[in-house]
Parts: C-alpha cells; sequence; structure tokens
C-alpha cells in the first residue's frame, strides 16, 4: 500500500466514536477519517457534517463496500462484533474493534481467524494501553523499585442506572459492567504482569430493573506465585477509574488509570521505601496512538503492538469472571 494515512470507515455513531476515537483518528500522524455509517442515514449525514468527514452512508455494508476505505473501526453493541468484524474482513478491511472484543472467547477465536484468513489487521480497541504512562509504568515495575509484586487493584465505575433502555442493560447484547469496564482492569493487570489468570472468582448485583446485567461486580483474579487482582466495576455506582500496583516495598498510584484528558499532562504517582514522588508526562491523546499503532502495522508492516491474540486471552478471563458471577463459584480459567 503506497498510501500516506490509513483511510478509515466508522461502522456506527456510537458515543464512544463522537466523543473520541473520531478525533483521536483525525489528530493522529498517520490516520483520516473518510466515512462513516449508521442505519439512519439521516444521522449518519449529520455526523458527518458535524465532524468533517467525507462521505456519509445508510448502511454498514455500503460501507465495508467502499473501495476508498482501508480500515474499520467498529463501535457497534457488544453482539454485533463478530458479524461485522467478519464482514469486514471479507470486504478486505483492517479492524479496530471496540472492546470487549466478543461476546465470548469462542466468537473472539471466529473473528481472529476470519481476519488471518483474509490478510487483514485486527485490533482490540483498549486505547489506555498505548499511552506511553504504561510503559514508564511497566519500566518501573521491571526495575525492582517497589519491590516483587503482591498485588494489583483497579476500579472502574460510574452511574448510567437511570438510562435502562441502554443496550448495556439487554443481556442479549452483551450488557453489564463486566462486559463495559470490567475489562479494564482484567487487561491492565495481565498486561502489567505478563501472564494471565489461573482462576476467577466474581460477585455481582444483577439488577431486574436493567435487563438482569451485572450493574455492579466485586472480582478477584488469581494469578500464579499468590498475586491476586482485585478488582470492581458498576454501572450504578459513584465514579471511580483507578489501579494501584502494590508491591514489597512500594506501590504505584493511578488516578485516572483508563480514561485521562488528553489535552493535560498525564501524572501518577510512585511510593518506594517510604518516599512518595510524582510521575508526570506530557499530555498525548491516547486514541490517536492506538490509531498511528494500527496505521503502523497496514502501511509499514510492523507487528501490532498487541497481537489479537490478545483478545481471545482476555476473552477467556471475561468467560470465567461472568461464570464466576453467575455460579456465585471459583471458576478455573483455561489458557489455551
Amino acid at each position: 500500500m503506497v498510501a500516506e494515512k490509513l483511510r478509515w470507515g466508522i461502522v456506527g455513531c456510537a458515543g464512544i466514536a463522537i466523543r473520541s476515537v473520531i478525533p483521536g483518528i483525525q489528530q493522529s500522524s498517520r490516520g483520516e477519517v473518510v466515512a462513516i455509517a449508521s442505519r439512519d442515514e439521516e444521522k449518519a449525514k449529520q455526523t458527518a457534517e458535524k465532524l468533517g468527514i467525507p462521505k456519509a452512508y445508510g448502511s454498514y455494508e455500503a460501507l465495508i463496500a467502499d473501495g476508498d476505505i482501508d480500515a474499520v473501526y467498529i463501535p457497534l453493541p457488544n453482539h454485533l462484533h463478530k458479524e461485522w468484524t467478519i464482514r469486514a474482513a471479507e470486504a478486505g478491511k483492517h479492524v479496530l474493534c471496540e472492546k470487549p472484543f466478543a461476546l465470548d472467547a469462542s466468537e473472539a477465536q471466529e473473528m481472529v481467524d476470519a481476519c488471518d484468513r483474509h490478510g487483514v489487521k485486527l485490533a482490540e480497541a483498549f486505547m489506555y494501553r498505548y499511552h506511553p504512562r504504561y510503559s514508564r509504568i511497566k519500566d518501573i515495575i521491571a526495575s525492582g523499585e517497589i519491590g516483587t509484586i503482591r498485588g494489583i487493584h483497579g476500579a472502574f465505575t460510574f452511574n448510567n442506572s437511570g438510562n435502562t433502555t441502554n443496550f448495556r442493560n439487554d443481556q442479549s447484547m452483551g450488557g453489564g459492567s463486566i462486559y463495559d469496564i470490567g475489562v479494564y482492569p482484567i487487561s491492565a493487570a495481565r498486561l502489567l504482569l505478563g501472564r494471565e489468570p489461573e482462576a476467577a472468582t466474581v460477585h455481582a448485583f444483577f439488577s431486574p430493573e436493567h435487563g438482569g446485567v451485572d450493574m455492579m461486580a466485586s472480582g478477584l483474579l488469581e494469578f500464579a506465585g499468590g498475586v491476586g487482582l482485585t478488582f470492581d466495576c458498576a454501572m450504578w455506582a459513584a465514579g471511580r477509574n483507578t489501579l494501584e500496583v502494590l508491591g514489597t516495598d512500594g506501590r504505584i498510584e493511578l488516578p485516572s488509570a483508563f480514561v485521562c484528558n488528553p489535552s493535560e499532562p498525564s501524572v501518577f504517582y510512585v511510593t518506594a521505601k517510604g518516599k512518595r514522588r510524582e510521575e508526570r508526562l506530557d499530555a498525548v491523546n491516547q486514541y490517536s496512538l492506538q490509531a498511528d499503532d494500527v496505521a503502523a502495522s497496514v502501511l509499514d508492516g510492523a507487528p501490532l503492538s498487541f497481537a489479537s491474540s490478545d483478545a481471545i486471552a482476555n476473552m477467556r478471563v471475561v468467560d470465567a469472571c461472568l461464570e464466576s458471577a453467575r455460579t456465585r463459584s471459583r471458576v478455573t480459567i483455561s489458557n489455551g
């Protein structure tokens, strides 16, 4: 491919696309948004006009058939991720699929296989991983400054309980807090520890007012060596977005662990042997960095920073968490 920039099509007008991902691609070094689709053509046109996107389509089919599009971003409700990832792959489009990647690990495997079969790249849209602070945190851990890791705690909560018609409250569409935001601390623990958990135990509040989905969940993931991730996620609780890594000689605290302001420096704190310091990184747009990573893979042949196989592994953990919450039991995780 000789194009200097990766040409993106957006499959759907979801809020995350409009607020964050489209602006991120537009501000990236190597991406441009050339089209957007909605099943409501007027909505697509209005969104395109608002965001300065050249083309608007009234169907997803029309967008993925557009020969001027190299890659698609899929922010559709969770139960549609598999279908439209595979259909995009069959049309020769590279795919950035919103989290959670799929409804289960089996679906995730089908998606990865389809993209491999058609020779296209596939990435999961965990934007936080592309922020340089996570590389810095991994370096601090590897240096031994905070000693041996004893545990990680992550929290991602918000209150959306008044919006009872939201797809997040529909079990058939992949609703619930574990799917929606629990995936973040799960992914982060796997990233920072560099290995897979062995078992999950999760307790959840399933709300009859919200389609029976888990509106709050608290969990424990067991890693080798006695290390655990404790996490909670909620769609009916006060807002939090934090991560703490606890070592034998210190700890790392991220006050805005997953969502951060792209126009402000990113700050986290390191306490080692009784002394606490601030680590400050320049403002960056993690959505732009995510888009540029995909572009480098497509345009230059560089490996994706996070292989699509990681999405399958993350979904295995999510599967175990959901099974544990529903059965109120400890669930062993099969890795591979």
